[in-house]
């Protein structure tokens, strides 16, 4: 159990069942097992510093982020205020940054961001709120942001900055190579910076290229500093920004400087840190079986050798010698992990018929299973495990797929409107309802940031839904068992969803009842840059407990598969199953299906390349992991995880 509590500027943080070392480590962190919980944490810091400055009738001047790592910090100061009735009357905030050019009413702008998130909800003084101006010309903007600086010093300085981080190093828009002593000021942005930003923009071609920001001096200044980082896509920034030198190509670790930061990770954000990722080379461990198998096959890779090939010395040489103390050889360790691993590696994904099944990763009954294979978006499914997906079907199970969103605003305007002219030359208006010169005309005359129409996210949705359809065909599904949910909190036309809600998780609900599964798919990959996976995996948790006392419920297990960006560790993995070149070559042509998504992905992270080479890459990977460690060679591998709900 994990638990963690800010008090002012006091926060102590235990976990159990570990020794807590923090030697690498130049920056005071905390870490919680999700996003949610942590951002009640802050929100609750910041409510306790607005009230204590009321009881001394003074203001509390605010340093605020955008971005999506803030998000669920200010729904919860905007219910405090709503529930509890906490006042923001006292309150000035000054912005961290805004994009140039950038009008104010544009739904790209932070300005649009901070009103739609906070501002709007709340009783702050409208002449309270300070955020750097994206329409200013040009040739007044240093004034601007000597003028932004005053503001600030005359309102008595920032008594807390809240921070989010780039995969750039940049904290505000202080991008690598900007100077500890840089005051606000406009900026170029960095490539990656905008390949991030790219998705909310409908292609990068569209991102600003420049923005005006606080400069590092400005946020060094800053009586307490909170950054918050969510996902595994940020674990390797915040390892080097909280353990490495500083330096001005990682403009975070000038934080190091400051007496009174904390940094508030979730557990992928906070995964490549020392203590966490090899706590054995920190100081002594307790070593619980997970523990220990992480451990044995870091061992493997550091010293380049398979499990069964490990010595006594291996282990002395490298911070696990305690292992051995405790009473095993190295030759018990080998084996016991070498068993570990075997018995995770089956091509029975449904349970093999009529065998033992003490030591295989799936029941051997029932003979066929009834499976739903959940899938965020309209090709999850076929990314994450389309060979496991063939390979059930074929083994006769009764498999459904189950596409929880529309996936519609993945598809590209140009992508759209080359369906809609061709749909427009053959008839006028479908059967859909579809008036597809409207769409031509919507997506003609769209504006950068501007969402789309009711019809032409219907179009899009269309478009998905039909790839998905040839995808499974081609698998081998029948058309009846495939099944498109629609979930209302995507719905909305822009990247920005709507939270879970009720009817989402009502929506997952009847179709878990209706069908009855022993087996349950998941999309347990949590860094998708959007969140639409972690939203979507949250409605089957809640409808998978909601259901629990259901009978059905007894023999239904979950297993969560990875997609496009992170695969299982391989101490983590409960489920491998092999594929062979033609099952390769089967599940890359049914990823091809997809067409709209194919040459240019909108959302595809920090990673280039298609997600078809992603995901054939990452199964050979696997294989070759399992080859390294002594295991039998296979082509690929697709990798599962157990979950009990």
């Amino acid at each position: 159990m994990r638990t963690t509590s800010i008090i002012g500027n006091d926060i102590s943080f235990k976990k159990a069942g570990q020794f807590e070392d923090t030697r690498f480590e130049k920056i005071h962190n905390v870490i919680f097992k999700n996003s949610t919980d942590a951002s009640i944490i802050v929100a609750q810091e910041i409510a306790d510093l607005i009230r204590s400055k009321q009881e001394k009738n003074k203001k509390c001047v605010l340093g605020l982020a955008t971005g999506s790592s803030p998000i669920k910090v200010y729904q919860e100061l905007v219910r405090m205020h709503k529930e509890e009735g906490l006042s923001f009357d006292n309150v000035v905030t000054f912005n961290l940054d805004e994009y140039y050019p950038m009008p104010k009413e544009s739904n790209q702008s932070y300005h649009y961001f901070m009103h739609q998130h906070l501002f709007n909800h709340v009783d702050i003084r409208p002449e309270n709120i300070n955020i750097p101006d994206g329409t200013v010309a040009l040739e007044d903007l240093n004034q601007f942001c000597v003028d932004y600086e005053m503001n600030i010093k005359n309102a008595g300085g920032l008594d807390f900055q809240l921070l989010g981080i780039g995969r750039t190093g940049h904290v505000g828009f202080n991008e690598p190579g900007s100077h500890i002593n840089s005051g606000t000021r406009i900026i170029t942005l960095d490539h990656i910076t905008k390949v991030d930003a790219s998705g909310d923009f409908n292609g990068i071609g569209n991102v600003p290229k420049k923005a005006i920001t606080m400069g590092v001096s400005t946020i060094l200044r800053s009586k307490r500093i909170v950054l918050m980082a969510w996902g595994q896509n940020k674990a390797s920034i915040i390892k080097r920004t909280i353990q490495g030198d500083i330096s001005s190509e990682v403009p975070a670790t000038f934080l190091q400087n400051h007496n009174n930061t904390t940094f508030v990770l979730d557990e992928g954000a906070a995964s490549e840190l020392t203590r966490l990722e090899t706590p054995w080379l920190v100081g002594e461990c307790i070593w619980t079986e997970q523990l220990k198998n992480k451990a044995i096959v870091w061992l493997c890779q550091h010293t380049n050798q398979s499990i069964l090939k490990l010595t006594d010395r291996d282990y002395n040489n490298n911070g696990m010698s305690d292992l051995l103390a405790a009473g095993s050889s190295a030759y018990d360790l080998n084996i016991n992990m070498f068993n570990v691993l075997q018995h995770t590696i089956t091509g029975w994904p449904g349970g093999k018929p009529n065998t033992d099944d003490s030591h295989r990763p799936e029941r051997a009954n029932p003979a066929k299973k009834r499976v739903i294979l959940f899938s965020p978006h309209p090709d999850d499914d076929v990314i994450s495990m389309g060979g496991t997906f063939a390979k059930l079907i074929k083994q006769g199970h009764d498999v459904h797929v189950v596409y929880q969103t529309s996936g519609n605003i993945a598809v590209t305007d140009d992508e759209a409107l080359k369906f809609a002219e061709v749909c427009n030359d053959f008839v006028e208006k479908d059967k859909s309802g579809i008036n597809f010169q409207a769409v031509i005309d919507s997506i003609n005359s769209k504006t950068i940031g501007q969402s789309d129409s009711p019809e032409v996210r219907k179009l899009k949705g269309l478009i998905r839904r039909r790839e998905s359809y040839a995808a499974t065909r081609y698998i081998g599904l029948k058309d009846e068992n495939t099944h498109f949910l629609d979930m209302p909190f995507y719905e909305t036309g822009m990247v920005q969803k709507k939270p879970l809600g009720p009817e989402d998780i009502a929506i997952v609900k009847e179709i878990i009842e209706r069908i009855k599964p022993h087996q349950v798919f998941a999309a347990g990959d949590l860094a998708d840059p959007h969140g639409t996976h972690e939203v979507c995996l949250n409605a089957i948790f809640a409808a998978m407990k909601a259901l629990k006392s259901k009978p059905f419920m007894n023999d239904c297990w979950l297993w969560l598969y990875r997609g496009a960006w992170h695969e299982w560790d391989i101490h983590e993995i409960d489920m491998a199953v092999p594929l062979s070149p033609d099952e390769v070559m089967l599940k890359r042509q049914a990823i091809l299906y997809h067409q709209s998504q194919k040459d240019r992905v909108m959302f595809q992270g920090n990673d280039s390349r298609e997600f078809w080479v992603r995901a054939e890459d990452r199964n050979k990977s696997t294989a070759k992991l399992y080859d390294k460690l002594g295991l039998a060679e296979y082509e690929a591998i697709e990798a599962f995880k157990r979950f009990e709900y």
